[in-house]
């Protein structure tokens, strides 16, 4: 599951809401040096792409990629690339930037699980924090199983493990 800053889930998710998926203009609240940094790191990582301008200026831009939207949760349509605007109106309702909860909830549903340690990188938290939200997600309603692996906590949603 992919880890990003706070900077880089607000740029892909302005392009996700964009009918061509472009990164620019940037929001308002993003400062351009940050966000130039920020765009570096996605391109590397494949979540955007550099493209030729639509109308013929020459120019290139940056647009999210199938990847990126998925980095942010988006589900592209039928498994194709499709626009990102397309694919943000397709998508099931999700807040419009991911959340630690729901980063917990969908490592907790592979079928493997996830490994205390899994969990603390993904998150940033601390031990103690992110029992704190595993405990949260019972009482919301959740079956979160605890079983040991590799002489580690493994938790997952269900009896599996």
């Amino acid at each position: 599951m992919a880890t990003l800053s706070d900077l880089q889930c607000i740029l892909l998710s302005t392009a996700s809401q964009r009918k061509q998926g472009e990164i620019h203009p940037y929001p308002a609240s993003v400062d351009p040096r940050g966000g130039a940094k920020a765009i570096a790191a996605l391109l590397r990582r494949g979540f955007v792409e550099e493209r030729p301008a639509d109308d013929g200026s020459g120019e290139v831009r940056v647009h999210i990629t199938a990847a990126g939207l998925h980095a942010i949760g988006v589900e592209v349509e039928g498994g194709k690339s499709a626009e990102a605007g397309d694919a943000a109106a397709a998508a099931s309702p999700s807040p419009s930037r991911p959340t630690k909860s729901g980063l917990l909830l969908a490592l907790l549903e592979r079928p493997q699980g996830a490994l205390m340690p899994d969990l603390i990188e993904a998150t940033g938290w601390l031990p103690h924090t992110v029992r704190a939200a595993l405990t949260g997600l019972r009482r919301k309603g959740h079956a979160i199983g605890r079983s040991t692996r590799e002489g580690k906590s493994c938790y997952h949603i269900g009896s599996t493990g």
